[in-house]
């Protein structure tokens, strides 16, 4: 479990590596890599780490969903028009319902593969 400093449950966050990471850092970082972007790619961010489980994202603006086809497995939060933030599930073991999908409503921790990204 992550607590924020208020104590509140939140959802944890890992990136696919360290230049993601440090692109979305700080709202100066994430001016500079998103342009006219980095607001919502700011509140989105917020909106991910302020959720106790990815559940609470399809109560969010943000259109939370998961990805099929080559990026099955993955999920996605809207930006703007066609750009998302893709990420993963990072909890060990993923969260499963009996039928196999993602029990969302048990999903803690998430890894952030790209940001911004335009896969339509």
């Amino acid at each position: 479990m992550f607590f924020n400093n208020n104590n509140y449950l939140c959802m944890k966050l890992f990136y696919k590596n360290r230049r993601l990471e440090k692109s979305i850092s700080t709202l100066t970082a994430i001016a500079a890599n998103y342009g006219t972007r980095a607001k919502l790619v700011n509140q989105r961010k917020h909106d991910l780490v302020a959720a106790p489980t990815l559940e609470t994202m399809r109560t969010l603006g943000g259109n939370c969903y998961e990805l099929t086809g080559s990026l099955k497995g993955k999920l996605a939060v809207s930006i703007s028009g066609n750009h998302r933030i893709i990420f993963e599930p990072a909890n060990d073991p993923i969260p499963t319902k009996e039928d196999g999908g993602l029990d969302w409503s048990q999903i803690t921790d998430i890894t952030i593969l790209d940001v911004g990204e335009d896969y339509h």
